[in-house]
């Protein structure tokens, strides 16, 4: 009933660390479960250390004090025969020597030093791809992973939604933390089911607007929250909306989410909201369970609970509190 913030929801970079991937181990030998938990790659100690004892050697003092070098690629062993590979923070600073991974399906990159994306041509089989919090500016090089189900590039420097046009498998895309300020380019993901957008603000650039989401019409959950949003608009055939987050925009009316009828969550706290009538156009989500509306102007209104359980009577949750029967 009760739901909780996903990746991407909590906007501050130490809310945002969520690792969507959960190991499991169950039985087996050590080998055992290092391969069925995708652990298939092995960074030598000497490699660990090394990039820190050539940090040492800076006669001329070039290099910015804290920088981290990479790692020589060379150094990381990987399981030809894997299917999930996590490379989280092992500082590599160039995607190469992958081309061996034949049965791949995940490929986690995330917390590296990686500049472009690149050499991931042959991976033909890969079904997730994860490079959050890396140091990329362009989305490109990805149209040969045809397969590709789930694209994260959150927390990097991209500026555009481009390159993915032939990802038309994708049901899941995070761009968190970026520097987006237009939804563009995703007309032709059909099969998307999520989008998460949150905190594209970075140096005064923000979504302003939403548009661009036409062709979506199996998108489920939709992530905006944190840019410079002034009006709910361009939803018109995004029917199956079961999650909308417009949270921490600038917000002044509930209006053109009156067809949204499967909606079960609807986040619009810390927004400009002060009219009660608005709450009307969630009156046709018979299955709305969670409304954050906290830190608008309506939450003033000493009666501000009740008013809401009485306009919704089907929501179980108001804010971060349960509704009491």
């Amino acid at each position: 009933m009760a739901a909780e913030r996903g990746a991407g929801q909590q906007q501050s970079q130490e809310m945002m660390e969520v690792d969507r991937r959960v190991e499991s181990e169950e039985s087996g030998d050590e080998e055992g479960k290092k391969q069925s938990s995708g652990m298939v790659a092995e960074l030598s100690a000497h490699s660990l250390k090394d990039g820190e004892e050539r940090g040492e050697e800076d006669p001329e003092g070039t290099r910015p004090k804290g920088q981290e070098l990479p790692v020589d690629m060379e150094t990381i062993n990987l399981d030809r025969n894997a299917e999930d590979v996590d490379l989280n923070h092992y500082r590599i600073g160039k995607i190469q020597g992958f081309e061996v991974l034949k049965k791949v399906k995940t490929l986690c990159l995330r917390q590296n030093l990686i500049k472009c994306i690149e050499n991931l041509e042959e991976l033909q089989s890969l079904r997730e791809l994860d490079l959050y919090d890396n140091q990329i500016k362009k989305i490109e090089n990805l149209e040969g992973l045809t397969e590709l189900e789930i694209l994260d590039i959150s927390f990097n420097l991209l500026r555009n939604i481009e390159g993915i046009d032939k990802l038309t498998r994708l049901k899941k895309l995070f761009l968190v933390n970026n520097k987006i300020n237009k939804i563009e380019n995703v007309s032709s993901l059909h099969q998307l089911q999520m989008l998460e957008l949150g905190s594209n603000r970075i140096r005064g650039n923000r979504l302003t607007k939403i548009e661009g989401l036409q062709s979506l019409v199996n998108l489920r959950e939709l992530y905006l929250s944190h840019n410079g949003i002034e009006v709910i608009e361009g939803l018109d055939n995004n029917n199956k909306l079961t999650m909308l987050d417009i949270a921490s925009n600038r917000i002044k009316k509930i209006e053109n989410v009156s067809h949204l009828t499967e909606l079960q969550e609807f986040w619009m706290n810390d927004n400009l909201l002060d009219c009660w009538s608005d709450l009307d156009e969630l009156k046709g989500a018979k299955s709305l369970e969670t409304v954050y509306l906290e830190r608008n102007p309506l939450q003033k209104d000493p009666q501000y609970r009740r008013k809401i359980m009485l306009a919704l009577p089907t929501v179980r949750q108001i804010d971060a509190t349960f509704v009491r029967f």
